[in-house]
């Protein structure tokens, strides 16, 4: 079976070397690909976190990624299996300067490898509402592009969980039904409020990266976190959209096979193909052109 990674990071970001090792990778570029190659990976959608570069419009430029090293956007270099999020830095939005962000985000959008937008709720103080993001909101509707956001706990302890809760995206899901809109990591601990915005808004997804940290079997995952993984298909059944659910991991952060054996058994075996690759071709369409 192919399989689309819909979620997860491809930087240099300090800790990650360590997280990596903890679960029992290197956070390397050839490391990871030769661990796609082994477990049927075929594209993996990058949350970016790196610097984009330097303003062309006096906005704030968008995050990339760049594991494989320094991005370069006329010339791509992170890998064929790559594409991406850009990621925006909302607290340095400003009313006054995100319509010029917005030029500058425009301009990744352009490349074939840039297949939507990333915004940290939660990391950053700002809502999925807040009319800062307007513009980009414009861009994924120009470009039929996804925008996606963390939603749920925060790593770290930084950051504020009430900009992160699943039922803060449902008044823009319902106001731009032409925009698709994705809830990273099934707004964990929130499950049930995630479901439901998903189930209500047509243009809403989700995945289910993140939610396990480290190596250990999927046995020992499953025997350890049974009520819990009990939990989120109860949810997942009782909605029955099987069909907006996108599998992803947020490596570095967990064992590639472990977690996909994890998913592999929550998930009822005859959704396998939607949720571990068809669904990731319906949300983000620009991954099509690049298989």
């Amino acid at each position: 079976m192919k399989i689309i990674d819909a979620h997860m990071h491809f930087a240099r970001f300090p800790g990650f070397d360590e997280v990596a090792h903890h679960a029992g990778h290197e956070n390397t570029a050839a490391h990871y690909l030769a661990a796609c190659h082994e477990n049927g990976i075929v594209m993996s959608i990058v949350m970016g976190n790196a610097s984009g570069g330097k303003p062309q419009f006096g906005g704030i430029v968008p995050q990339v990624p760049d594991l494989a090293g320094p991005f370069d956007l006329l010339h791509y270099n992170q890998g064929k299996e790559i594409c991406y999020c850009v990621g925006i830095q909302s607290e340095q939005l400003t009313l006054a300067n995100c319509e010029a962000s917005a030029k500058e985000t425009e301009r990744f959008l352009k490349t074939p490898q840039c297949v939507g937008i990333k915004i940290y709720t939660g990391y950053n103080r700002v809502y999925a509402k807040d009319p800062r993001h307007e513009p980009f909101y414009a861009l994924a509707e120009k470009y039929d592009v996804p925008v996606c956001f963390h939603m749920g706990e925060t790593a770290g302890g930084h950051g504020l969980l009430k900009y992160a809760h699943p039922l803060t995206l449902d008044e823009t899901a319902a106001s731009h039904p032409r925009v698709r809109f994705i809830i990273a990591h099934v707004g964990s601990p929130w499950i049930l409020d995630a479901v439901e915005v998903m189930a209500k808004n047509e243009n809403v997804y989700i995945d289910v990266s993140g939610l396990l940290v480290g190596r250990a079997s999927g046995e020992e995952y499953l025997k350890k976190q049974q009520a819990y993984f009990a939990y989120l298909r109860m949810w997942l059944d009782y909605a029955e959209r099987y069909d907006k659910v996108m599998y992803g991991t947020d490596w570095p952060l967990i064992n590639i096979k472990s977690y996909l054996d994890v998913m592999k058994a929550v998930i009822p075996a005859e959704h396998h193909e939607d949720v571990f690759y068809n669904n990731a071709l319906r949300c983000y369409k620009k991954i099509e052109g690049l298989l």
